[in-house]
C-alpha cells in the first residue's frame, strides 16, 4: 500500500531541539540516509529521556518501531544497518559509545557527544559512576610489568610526538601510576576523544578528588634514573 501524502505539521506541534552546530558543521559531512535517520531518532529519543545519566541503548533501538519503518526498506539486515549507521555517527563524533552487559548478554550505549557526557563516559567507564543493573564491558588489564609507556600510548592512540608533548608526557609519567595513565588513555579512546589535554584532565582530575574514593590523592613515582628516557627511544624529544 503506498503511504498518503504528509498533510503538514499540526499548529501546536512538539518539538525536538537540535544543536546549530548539527546543521551547519555535522549535516553537510553526513551522506548516509540511514546515519541521518537514527542520529535524528536518538536525539528525539534523548529530549524525552528522564533520570540521569541520558542515554539509549542498542537494543532499545534495534526494538523502535520507528527505528524499524525508517531502516526496513533496505537489502541489508536492520541490525547491520543500525550497527553501521551507530559506527559511523560515533566515528563522527556526534554520540559516544560504550560496551556492556545487562543480565549476561551484550548491549551497546550510546550518549551525545558533549562536554557534559564526556565527564559521565568517563566516571562510568573508571567506576565512580554506576549503571543501573549493567556492567561495562572493560578489556582484560595487563600485568604491571606490560603496561606500555606513556609515550607509546601517545604515539599509537593520539599520534605523532612532538618536542613540547614529550616533556608533558615525561612529566605526568613521573607523576601518576602507570595503570591510571593507561586507563585514562583507554576512557579517552572509548569515549572517542583522541586528544591528550582530554587524558590529562582524567589524570588530574583523579589526583584532585580521588579515583574512585573521592578523596584527595597526591601520587608520585619513586625516583628513577633521570637519563631514562634522554638514552632511550624519545631521547631525541626529551629536554633535560
Amino acid at each position: 500500500m503506498t503511504e498518503t501524502h504528509f498533510k503538514g505539521f499540526p499548529s501546536r506541534s512538539e518539538v525536538t531541539p537540535l544543536p546549530n552546530i548539527f546543521f551547519s558543521d555535522l549535516l553537510p559531512r553526513m551522506s548516509n540516509a540511514s546515519e541521518i535517520k537514527v542520529v535524528l531518532h536518538i536525539f528525539f529519543l534523548l529530549s524525552r529521556r528522564k533520570g540521569y545519566p541520558r542515554f539509549v541503548s542498542f537494543r532499545e533501538l534495534l526494538n523502535d518501531p520507528v527505528i524499524l519503518k525508517g531502516l526496513s526498506n533496505q537489502a541489508e539486515k536492520i541490525e547491520d544497518i543500525l550497527r553501521g549507521s551507530l559506527q559511523e555517527a560515533v566515528k563522527t563524533g556526534i554520540i559516544i559509545h560504550i560496551p556492556v552487559e545487562k543480565d549476561g548478554i551484550s548491549d551497546d550505549i550510546y550518549l551525545l557527544n558533549n562536554e557534559s557526557e564526556r565527564d559521565i563516559i568517563t566516571r562510568i567507564i573508571s567506576g565512580e559512576l554506576k549503571l543501573p543493573s549493567m556492567m561495562v564491558r572493560t578489556q582484560e588489564e595487563l600485568p604491571a610489568e606490560q603496561i606500555p609507556d606513556i609515550y607509546s600510548l601517545y604515539e599509537k592512540n593520539i599520534g605523532m610526538l612532538t618536542p613540547i608533548l614529550a616533556e608533558e608526557l615525561q612529566e605526568a609519567e613521573h607523576k601518576y601510576p602507570a595503570d591510571w595513565i593507561q586507563e585514562a588513555f583507554r576512557i579517552a579512546l572509548r569515549s572517542n576523544v583522541r586528544n591528550w589535554k582530554y587524558v590529562h584532565g582524567i589524570l588530574k582530575r583523579w589526583e584532585r578528588e580521588g579515583k574512585k574514593s573521592g578523596e584527595p590523592v597526591r601520587y608520585f613515582k619513586k625516583e628513577r634514573d633521570p637519563n631514562a628516557y634522554i638514552k632511550g627511544k624519545y631521547g631525541h624529544l626529551v629536554q633535560r
